[in-house]
């Protein structure tokens, strides 16, 4: 990755924008979503920033650049119209080692915004690197057009019960599934259609409900062509929902991203067609976990005696061309 990303904590930030323009107002506008703690040097400023400064009591240095005023910031916009001024706010903000973006000069920067949809708290952020913004803008339309505006809800309601369901569902697989059952039932479209009350309810009653905790299984998923674009829904949706995944050197690293964050990974030496590795699969899935293991191709696997006589839950999924 050219860029690595990652989320700053708002509270933290301390921004200075240079320049009093409609790009300065454009970016002031994206920091107000999280943060006031922000100042605007500019001598003049148009009617947007204007409004913003005082609908928001933003801090105003009523002149145009001068150095040594961003020594108190951590975040540093250079939003004007002058290559020239737009430079020597870069060469300032990168000595004090101070996040910096300067507008349409993305040699300039230390890091660049990206596409964000807002969903708050849920906030989906993406980018090209700058290397394809109508490529980039396409995904986002995709996205936003999948994704409810009410998905935020979801998000607030599974954190104001989050301590309630980890004190009644004790292990880890058992809470995720808990969660996938509510959020994707009645309860979680309750939550978009505005009946909050009858979600809570509904919730609190599942809670008194013991449910049994989820049985270990072995998902053998054939990635055949190995591409992950022509994954089917069925071995994505297994994926996100590993414990565990074990794969061999035949098979496409690629598809290791979609496998979920915090399963454990076990790579394997030997090639799959030669010997699997039933015995470490079974023992896991033997405590309860699910365990994905990924092919290369649609080949048959090597008979094993132990895997056969196991009463351990076994299913196969072929996945793409």
């Amino acid at each position: 990755m050219k860029y690595f990303p990652i989320y700053l904590d708002a509270k933290h930030i301390n921004a200075m924008i240079i320049g009093g323009g409609e790009v300065a107002a454009r970016k002031i506008e994206l920091l107000l979503k999280s943060t006031t703690n922000i100042s605007i040097m500019s001598e003049t400023l148009n009617s947007s920033v204007e409004r913003l400064v005082n609908l928001h009591q933003l801090n105003w240095l009523k002149h145009n650049y001068q150095p040594g005023h961003l020594s108190k910031s951590n975040i540093v916009i250079a939003a004007t119209d002058s290559v020239e001024v737009n430079s020597a706010v870069a060469t300032e903000s990168t000595q004090l080692k101070l996040l910096t973006n300067v507008v349409d000069q993305p040699k300039l920067c230390t890091y660049i915004t990206p596409a964000i949809i807002d969903r708050s708290p849920i906030i989906i952020s993406m980018s090209s690197s700058g290397s394809a913004p109508i490529l980039l803008r396409m995904l986002r339309e995709q996205i936003e057009k999948t994704l409810p505006n009410g998905y935020g809800k979801l998000a607030d309601f599974s954190f104001k019960f989050r301590d309630h369901v980890k004190a009644r569902v004790k292990s880890l697989r058992e809470r995720r599934t808990f969660w996938e059952r509510t959020l994707r039932g009645s309860i979680g479209q309750a939550i978009l259609d505005g009946k909050t009350t009858s979600a809570e309810q509904q919730l609190i009653a599942s809670l008194q409900t013991q449910s049994p905790p989820p049985s270990g299984e072995i998902v053998f998923i054939h990635t055949r062509d190995g591409n992950p674009d022509h994954l089917t829904l069925n071995a994505h949706r297994e994926m996100q929902f590993a414990d565990a995944v074990f794969y061999d050197q035949a098979v496409n690293i690629d598809l290791i991203e979609y496998i979920r964050r915090d399963a454990s990974k076990f790579p394997q030496a030997i090639a799959s067609s030669i010997l699997i590795n039933v015995q470490h699969a079974l023992d896991l899935a033997d405590q309860g976990e699910k365990v994905i293991y990924l092919l290369s191709g649609a080949v048959e696997l090597p008979e094993n005696k132990t895997l056969a006589e196991s009463a351990i839950i076994t299913k196969h999924i072929y996945s793409g061309n």
